[in-house]
């Protein structure tokens, strides 16, 4: 009996071991309360391409500034740009040609407007600029008379106007040429722009054309001085809209502007006699015939002057808006990748162009737009091309 006590006691002993070792390896951290992978970082947590400085991703502000002949195409164009190229902003201020050649020789922004020329001491401070046409644009003369629909000058005329050599609105220079129209004896106020601008260089270099007068004793430029102020008969407006505003607001107002000011606030625009002889009036066809008439008129720089043009259908008072570039003195090479991108949507795209044809500009001819681009392939940022 002992003995089989003794027994079963051995017995209970090594089953309570076996027991208590189970319940001790029971106790061990199972596998399953270890951090599982999912609690890793992904790999979407890291900082997504997007987020890094490439050019194709980054996010990009381009600051541009001058001519507001331009202003409401590139307006509308730097909104269409958003949705080819999400991550680039452009933001453009019109202030002027001459405020946009300052900008720019300043290097205060990234490209400028400008509807004037360089001039030779520019190029000679700043080398690298290159002036690359983007439109071509007509300058109409516009006026404020009362149940006057329809008004026709010609070049001769309408240099006596802005002379204040032409007083009065029923003088018999603008009679013969409107016959039948009820011209108010009234005298005539010039308004004109009081900014340096290309508008105002484009609308003098058509008066200095046809007129020798002019083009000595008022001259050619952005900026000079109007004889009608001289007579307390003119009023100076800031940008295309300034002198919009002015003729709109003064009864019996003479101005000048692109052609997409008068369009958008609906004031009549004068039609004129161009070099062949012909009554005409600003519009697509009448653009499309100046501009093929200088059709090779650009120099190396890529300029060219289109006023007074000869053709049967040519609108006399037209011009080039073109934006001011760096060919050479690019640091920021996405920066510049993303100017050159636009430039090239911008001149190329189907959207684009039917934009600034139903605004009232002209697109460029095929063999105009081929320049652009082989010299936007010329540019460079660290001495490297950036189009390849």
């Amino acid at each position: 009996m002992k003995r089989t006590f003794v027994i079963l006691l051995l017995l209970a002993a090594v089953l309570a071991l076996a027991a208590c070792g189970g319940s001790q390896q029971a106790t061990k951290a199972p596998a399953a309360t270890k951090a599982p992978a999912a609690t890793k970082a992904p790999a979407a947590t890291k900082a997504p391409a997007a987020t890094k400085a490439s050019g194709q991703v980054q996010t990009i502000t381009l600051n541009g500034a001058g001519a507001t002949f331009p202003l409401p195409v590139y307006t509308e164009w730097n909104q269409m740009y958003r949705q080819v190229q999400p991550n680039v902003t452009i933001n453009y201020q019109g202030i002027g040609s001459g405020g946009g050649q300052k900008a720019i020789l300043d290097g205060t922004v990234d490209f400028a407007g400008s509807d004037s020329l360089l001039k030779e001491e520019q190029y000679a401070k700043m080398p690298d600029l290159q002036m690359l046409p983007m439109l071509a644009g007509a300058v109409v003369p516009i006026y404020n008379l009362e149940g006057v629909d329809k008004l026709v000058l010609d070049g001769p005329t309408l240099v006596d106007i802005f002379m204040a050599k032409i007083e009065k609105w029923n003088d018999p220079a603008i009679a013969k040429l409107n016959p039948g129209v009820n011209l108010p004896d009234a005298p005539i106020t010039v308004a004109h722009r009081s900014d340096g601008s290309g508008t105002t260089e484009i609308f003098t270099s058509y008066l200095g054309a046809v007129s020798e007068e002019w083009k000595n004793e008022v001259g050619v430029g952005k900026a000079l001085e109007w004889p009608a102020d001289a007579k307390g008969q003119g009023i100076g407006g800031k940008g295309n809209p300034g002198v919009a505003q002015a003729v709109q607001s003064t009864p019996n107002a003479i101005g000048y502007v692109e052609l997409a000011y008068a369009k958008s606030n609906n004031i009549p625009a004068a039609a004129l006699i161009n070099a062949a002889g012909n009554e005409v009036t600003a519009n697509a066809e009448t653009m499309q015939d100046a501009m093929a008439a200088f059709a090779n008129a650009f120099d190396e720089r890529l300029t060219a002057k289109i006023v007074n043009a000869p053709g049967e259908k040519s609108w006399p008072i037209m011009g080039y808006t073109y934006l001011i570039i760096h060919m050479k003195e690019n640091k920021d090479c996405a920066k510049t990748q993303a100017l050159l991108d636009y430039i090239q949507w911008a001149i190329s795209d189907n959207a684009a162009a039917k934009k600034a044809e139903a605004l009232g500009y002209a697109t460029l001819p095929a063999a105009v737009r081929d320049l652009v681009e082989g010299k936007l392939h010329e540019v460079l940022c660290n001495g490297q091309p950036v189009l390849r």
